[in-house]
């Protein structure tokens, strides 16, 4: 089992969002289902905080090796890492798998997501600030990557 690395720090946004919005629902105790943010992709989610195991089928997880933002969500949903809700509702209708797809940078899509933010009252700053705490209560977790859904 390898160790999942930090996410890009657009990933924290993108859980937030997906909360806010009502996709991120649980189907039994330690197992959820993400919806993407146009709906055609739906993420299964398994996290156990106390072995620091963590299972998703997104892309980030999956292929790339990072803690992907369905996981992110579910540990906000479970109260391990802190969700807030103020950034959530400013971001919980951004369309984040369009941006992505049409810039292929996160940097770029991140600007365009915080100019969303501002327009509606959350700062940069404040959303940095979050992301930086986010990030660093992740750190400390070190989740180990699950390659099969466990069956329970």
């Amino acid at each position: 089992m390898s160790t999942l690395r930090l996410p890009p720090k657009i990933k924290v946004l993108e859980a937030v969002s997906a909360i806010a919005a009502g996709r991120v629902k649980r189907v039994s105790s330690r197992r959820y289902v993400v919806t993407s943010s146009d709906g055609s992709r739906k993420y299964t989610v398994y996290v156990d905080p106390e072995k620091g195991l963590a299972y998703s089928d997104d892309n980030g997880t999956r292929l790339r090796g990072y803690v992907g933002y369905p996981i992110i969500a579910v540990l906000m949903l479970e109260g391990i890492i802190p969700y807030n809700e103020r950034i959530g509702k400013a971001l919980q209708d951004v369309p984040w798998r369009k941006l992505n797809e049409k810039y292929k940078k996160y940097a770029i899509v991140e600007r365009i997501v915080k100019n969303i933010a501002e327009k509606r009252g959350v700062s940069a700053s404040e959303i940095d600030s979050y992301i930086l705490d986010v990030l660093e209560k992740l750190k400390k977790l070190s989740l180990k990557k699950l390659n099969v859904l466990p069956l329970i």
